[in-house]
């Protein structure tokens, strides 16, 4: 007899939530979040973990907006604090619809979390969600990564991003609901064909495709995805991290196949910007090759360059000149410090302080190459400015002020196993 959704949930979150204080769920009042509202309480509730929720009104219907009141009032029936986050899009509603509104609902829902102190947020795919998803990426040619599904967990806007329905099929959830007398709303678009996710369900069933196959092969795949991840962290053995500046062996390197150079060089990309996703294959591909070339080159705002027996990687000085205002780290903390290009952590500011790149000119007349630093990454470190005086924390001792980079060499290795 197959487990109750209610008992698989619960195995996966305490797994991958178990360790945790708080959760946040995304509420959109479909059947497939309202079921992770229940479970998911019901698993707070035993465990004493504080829960929030909130819904994302796209405004891309009329009715969105009062379906987001009522996804409110099922949290308050179970005593969960609710906020309702709404999308503001400026212009036309050209191009991509679908992928703009789910980047927006993730940024949304990112910083809801981050000022509620929740430091995940469930999400309500199901097993139908992995199972489609691997055909739409089939469908785009997708690689490994790709074909490998929705992550279980995964980190990205500093927030940890849950999925713990995938074992559990859509019907079943439905079922759960029914059997218990909790109702949800049904989105009309989900049978809409215009969106790519409605035509390939429509096509599954067409064809008689089996969601729990699908999805079993996006987890065959995951498997193997891990297994590369292994084999190119063994490939850059002897690699080393130090102030925001990565370096990888060279020989290993080039000597590695094609697939663990790319993940290499894609990994050491995001581990230098802290980006969410790397760039383009088929720019990665044209920086390899002028990289396997002996050339230098610059993708994402981080340059790469072979230097002796190691490639080395770090932040471009004018992204860095291009970084924004530095963010708090911690809400809730009064002196967590601030994020500065989602490179550095900065914390013990004086009052009136700003944070930007050190810069060439500020660099100018300074002593660099006492850190064994590049020159250009002291260009790009961070520069604290108060009263037309520059402090560069990687350059010079400031009492009661310190700036970390916010990865180390174990966070590379982290890269390279998530996706």
């Amino acid at each position: 007899m197959a487990a109750e959704p209610q008992h698989i949930v619960h195995t996966v979150l305490d797994r991958v939530a178990g360790h945790l204080p708080a959760l946040g769920v995304a509420l959109s009042g479909g059947g497939d979040s309202v079921a992770l509202l229940h479970i998911t309480a019901d698993w707070c509730r035993r465990r004493n973990v504080r829960i929030e929720a909130a819904t994302v009104d796209h405004g891309l219907r009329a009715e969105s907006a009062a379906e987001a009141r009522a996804a409110g009032a099922m949290a308050a029936r179970l005593g969960i604090p609710h906020r309702v986050l709404r999308w503001e899009r400026a212009g036309d509603r050209g191009g991509n619809l679908m992928a703009a509104a789910r980047n927006a609902r993730m940024a949304l829902l990112g910083t809801w979390a981050g000022q509620r102190g929740l430091p995940a947020v469930v999400l309500g795919h199901t097993q139908d969600d992995q199972a489609e998803t691997l055909m739409i990426r089939l469908a785009r040619g997708s690689g490994v990564d790709g074909l490998s599904g929705m992550a279980e967990a995964r980190t990205a806007q500093g927030v940890l991003w849950l999925r713990p329905m995938l074992c559990v099929g859509r019907q079943e959830l439905r079922g759960w609901l029914v059997a218990r007398g909790i109702g949800w709303i049904d989105d009309p678009t989900n049978e809409n064909s215009d969106y790519d996710r409605v035509r390939m369900r429509q096509a599954m069933r067409a064809l008689g495709l089996s969601a729990p196959a699908l999805a079993q092969s996006a987890a065959n795949l995951a498997e193997a995805r891990a297994a590369l991840a292994e084999a190119a962290l063994t490939t850059a053995a002897g690699f080393r991290a130090d102030r925001g500046v990565l370096w990888l062996p060279a020989d290993g390197f080039r000597a590695a196949p094609a697939e663990l150079r790319r993940r290499l060089f894609v990994a050491a990309l995001r581990w230098v910007t802290g980006a969410d996703y790397p760039p383009r294959r088929e720019a990665v591909a044209q920086a390899l090759d002028r990289l396997r070339d002996g050339g230098q080159v610059t993708l994402d705002g981080v340059i790469a360059r072979l230097q002796g027996p190691e490639f080395l990687f770090l932040r471009e000085p004018a992204a860095a000149a291009r970084a924004g205002a530095a963010v708090p780290w911690d809400m809730g903390a009064s002196d967590a410090g601030v994020v500065w290009d989602r490179r550095w952590r900065l914390t013990g500011l004086p009052a009136g302080a700003t944070v930007t790149a050190l810069g060439e000119k500020r660099l100018a007349g300074r002593d660099w190459r006492a850190t064994g630093l590049p020159r250009e990454a002291l260009m790009s470190s961070p520069a604290v400015v108060r009263a037309g005086h520059t402090l560069a924390p990687l350059l010079e001792e400031a009492t009661g002020m310190t700036a970390m980079p916010l990865r180390d060499a174990q966070g590379f290795a982290t890269i390279l196993r998530t996706h």
